[in-house]
Formats: structure tokens, C-alpha cells, sequence
């Protein structure tokens, strides 16, 4: 494998940032070729990377919150871990960032120091893309259904869906292995004729300029497997992410809970208890590491909040597997009127 240097926020997270430490030790463990950009304050980084080959310090004395006002905290934190290690990436200092920080915050600064690829609309001028968040969630069929946009923009336009699909089938496609992904624009029906004014605006621009679009789609199908790529704007994406995850937290809860009422389904619990602890890693999405910020110049990855040592480890190589595999450039070829 080709070495990559990896910028990993070590204030990123609700976890201690010894949990990240541990995540970026089990990240170089499994991978020989990694670097790591560690990127927080002085006390923390520069003893963990004096102690390991492979590791570098970037001081970062800023930390931006959960709390904090995404625009406002990124243009008044400049030395802050996730604007400096945007800018690192920016400045070539490493070939991508990942961190469980703040996700408007996150989306802010890629969108400021990484900047998104420019494409050139019918009047001939140049504007941004809007980057999306794209994650792979777990679906029926034992495998996964690339979902975007989960919170980056809750305002767009048609134009900007159409990209969307565009990247999400690109990332099926180089990131999940699927040949021809079938694409779908998430609606309040699978017939053609349904869908707010938005969706019915979006529906025949997708069917004219996005390979593999199947027409719509139900909130069912962001589990169902009949779809490999769902895509809505970032407010319904964030609201249908959210209510996945405690669909499926409840079905854990209460299945737990009916094992452990009785002698018999303590048993059972004894039986399968291997069997559920793989079922919760596959729907905590510890496994797959984050979300990636798609369409942007470099590799951007989101880790959730309550991450993990597991999570950052995984969220690190996903980085690294993005920036190998060339994913940047793949998706700057998959659409049309690209500024390089």
C-alpha cells in the first residue's frame, strides 16, 4: 500500500481524547503505511507523537464545541483542531482529515480551507458545488444503501440533488464495490407522480442526467436493499438518519429487555448473546468509521459523536482507503462541467 498521512482530531468527539489516542494507536497497528496528523492541544499531542514513528503533532489551543455556532466558532477559532486541520489538508500536510467533532462545524471548514470543486452552470459561470454528507447504512439484502445528504444542507435546489446522486452513485460504485448502483430520490411514495413541489421539480432533472436512477423511493427503502443510493436534501436526510438509529436502539432495548424478563429468556440471551453483540456493532456504524463530506478537493471524514476507539480506528483507515482509491478525482470525473 501507498503511504498516507491522515489528520485525526483529537478533540473531535463527547469521549475523552484518550479515546481517540487509542483510536489513532489501533488505526497504525493495522495499517504499516499510515501517518497520522495528530491535531489538538500541545499537552496532548506532541508527548503522544514523541512516542511513535509514525505520528505527528499539529498544536491546535483552539477546540470548537458541540455548542458553539458552526460559522461563528470556525471564523473566530482559526487555531482550532478541526480549521487547522482542514487547512493542513488544504496545504498538502496530509491527504485527509477525520474527526467526530461538531458536523456543521466540520462542514464549514472543509467547505472554507478544503474548498469544493467549481462547476460551470448553463450561463457559464463558475459556482461551488455543495458538498453532501454520504454515509453506507446496513440494508436487508446483507449489504448497503449509500444514504445523502444526512445534514449538510437542509436548503437546495434541484441542481444541487442531481450532484448529489451523482456522487452518492460514485461512492457506491469506488467505496462500496456496487456495480450500476440504483439510484433513488426519496419520497412519500415509489410512484413517479409523487412528492412535494420539491421532489416533483428534482424527479426529471435525475431522470435526464443521473445514471441508474430508478425513480422514488420510501423512507422503508433506506433499510430494504432494493435501492444502493437514496437521496433527499440534508434536512429530510438528517431527520430520517435520526430516526433509523432509534428505530433501531428501541428494537435493541426491547428485545433485551424480553430476554432478560424471564428464566427462560436469560437462557436464550446466554445462547445468542455473540450474535447480538454483532448485530449492535453493524448498527452503530463503529464499523464503517463516519461519513464522508463528498465533494470537496480532499478526503473528509465525520465520526459521530459518542465515537469510540473502534470508531476513530475505522474512521482513520476509511480516510486513508478514500485517499488510496483515488476517491476525489473519480467523483470530479462522475459529473459534468467540472472545474478542475
Amino acid at each position: 500500500m501507498n503511504k498516507v498521512c491522515i489528520a485525526v482530531d483529537v478533540m473531535g468527539g463527547d469521549e475523552e481524547p484518550q479515546v481517540v489516542l487509542d483510536g489513532i494507536d489501533a488505526a497504525l497497528a493495522a495499517d504499516g503505511d499510515l501517518e497520522v496528523l495528530a491535531v489538538g492541544p500541545a499537552d496532548l499531542v506532541e508527548p503522544f507523537a514523541e512516542r511513535r514513528e509514525r505520528v505527528r503533532a499539529l498544536v491546535a489551543p483552539d477546540v470548537i464545541t458541540m455548542e458553539d455556532d458552526p460559522l461563528e466558532a470556525v471564523m473566530r477559532k482559526r487555531k482550532s483542531s478541526i480549521v487547522l486541520a482542514c487547512r493542513a489538508v488544504k496545504k498538502g500536510e496530509a491527504s485527509g482529515f477525520f474527526s467526530a467533532g461538531a458536523t456543521g462545524a466540520m462542514t464549514a471548514a472543509a467547505t472554507a480551507y478544503v474548498t469544493p470543486f467549481k462547476y460551470l452552470n448553463a450561463e457559464g459561470e463558475k459556482r461551488p458545488i455543495r458538498p453532501c454528507i454520504v454515509s453506507a447504512m446496513p440494508n436487508r439484502r446483507g449489504g448497503h444503501t449509500v444514504f445523502c445528504d444526512l445534514g449538510a444542507n437542509p436548503d437546495v435546489e434541484p441542481e444541487d440533488m442531481v450532484r448529489f446522486a451523482q456522487m452518492g452513485a460514485t461512492y457506491a460504485h469506488v467505496v462500496c464495490g456496487i456495480d450500476a448502483p440504483r439510484v433513488g430520490l426519496l419520497s412519500n411514495g415509489s410512484e413517479d407522480t409523487k412528492g412535494s413541489h420539491f421532489t416533483k421539480a428534482c424527479f426529471p432533472l435525475m431522470r435526464e442526467q443521473v445514471p441508474g436512477f430508478a425513480g422514488n423511493c420510501e423512507g422503508g427503502d433506506l433499510t430494504s436493499g432494493d435501492f444502493d443510493v437514496v437521496v433527499c436534501d440534508g434536512f429530510a436526510g438528517n431527520v430520517a438518519l435520526k430516526a433509523t438509529e432509534g428505530a433501531a436502539k428501541l428494537i435493541l432495548h426491547e428485545l433485551k429487555d424480553t430476554l432478560l424478563s424471564s428464566a427462560k429468556g436469560k437462557l436464550a440471551a446466554l445462547l445468542v448473546k455473540d450474535d447480538l453483540k454483532a448485530i449492535q456493532a453493524k448498527l452503530s456504524g463503529d464499523s464503517y468509521g463516519g461519513a464522508v463530506l463528498l465533494g470537496l478537493r480532499g478526503v473528509v471524514l465525520i465520526g459521530h459523536g459518542a465515537t469510540s476507539v473502534d470508531a476513530v480506528k475505522n474512521g482513520t483507515l476509511a480516510a486513508a482507503r478514500a485517499v488510496r482509491d483515488g476517491l476525489v478525482d473519480k467523483l470530479a470525473d462522475s459529473m459534468e462541467g467540472i472545474v478542475r
